[in-house]
C-alpha cells in the first residue's frame, strides 16, 4: 500500500512540475511518466487520466487535511486549512485555475467540496416535512460547494493576496447574509 502511494507522489510530483511549464491541455501522460521516471502502464494502474491525477492531488493536498477538522464540527479551522493548502502551492493552483470544460480545476474542486459535506454533515430524513421532502444532503452538499467554489476560485483569480483567515472572515460574513438582507458592507 505504501509502495501504491509512493508511485501516486510520484506522478503528482511530475505533473505539477509539467503544469508549471504548460498548460494541463498540452500535457501528455508520456510527458508525465517520463519525468516519473515510469512506464505509461505505471500511469494507467493508479490513474485513468491526468484529470483523474489532479483530483487525487486536490483530495490529498486541500481537501482530506481538512476533513477529520470537519468531522469534529470545527469547520472554521476546516475552511481556514483549505485556503491555506492552496495558498501553500499557489503557483500549481494558480496555473490548474485556468483550465475549462468538464474537467476543470473548479469542477474538481466543487466535487471534491460537496462530497466532503454530504459525508460530514449527513442531513436526516427525520422531522423533515412533506413539503421540502427534496432537499436533501446532497442539494445542501450542492448549494455549499458552489458558494464556497466561487469563492475560492475569485479568492485564486486574484492572486490570494488576502490572507487566508481574512477570507474566512469574508466567507462567513456572506453566508450569514441572505439575499433578501439589506446589503452588507465589506
Amino acid at each position: 500500500m505504501q509502495q501504491k502511494r509512493e508511485v501516486k507522489v510520484l506522478l503528482s510530483d511530475s505533473f505539477k512540475e509539467l503544469v508549471l511549464e504548460k498548460p494541463v491541455e498540452k500535457i501528455t501522460i508520456k510527458q508525465i511518466t517520463d519525468r516519473a521516471g515510469v512506464i505509461r502502464v505505471t500511469f494507467y494502474n493508479h490513474f485513468q487520466d491526468k484529470y483523474e491525477l489532479l483530483e487525487w492531488i486536490c483530495r490529498e493536498e486541500v481537501i482530506n487535511p481538512s476533513r477529520i477538522l470537519f468531522q469534529n464540527g470545527m469547520q472554521r479551522e476546516a475552511v481556514t486549512l483549505i485556503f491555506t493548502a492552496l495558498l501553500k502551492n499557489k503557483v500549481f493552483y494558480s496555473h490548474v485555475a485556468h483550465m475549462t470544460g468538464q474537467n476543470s480545476f473548479e469542477s474538481i474542486l466543487r466535487k471534491l467540496i460537496s462530497e466532503t459535506i454530504t459525508e460530514c454533515f449527513p442531513l436526516s430524513a427525520s422531522g423533515r416535512s412533506e413539503k421540502y421532502g427534496w432537499i436533501s444532503s446532497k442539494w445542501i452538499a450542492e448549494y455549499y460547494s458552489r458558494s464556497f467554489t466561487f469563492v475560492l476560485m475569485s479568492w485564486i483569480d486574484k492572486d490570494m493576496t488576502v490572507p487566508p483567515e481574512e477570507m474566512v472572515k469574508l466567507y462567513e460574513l456572506i453566508t450569514k447574509h441572505s439575499l433578501i438582507d439589506p446589503p452588507v458592507e465589506i
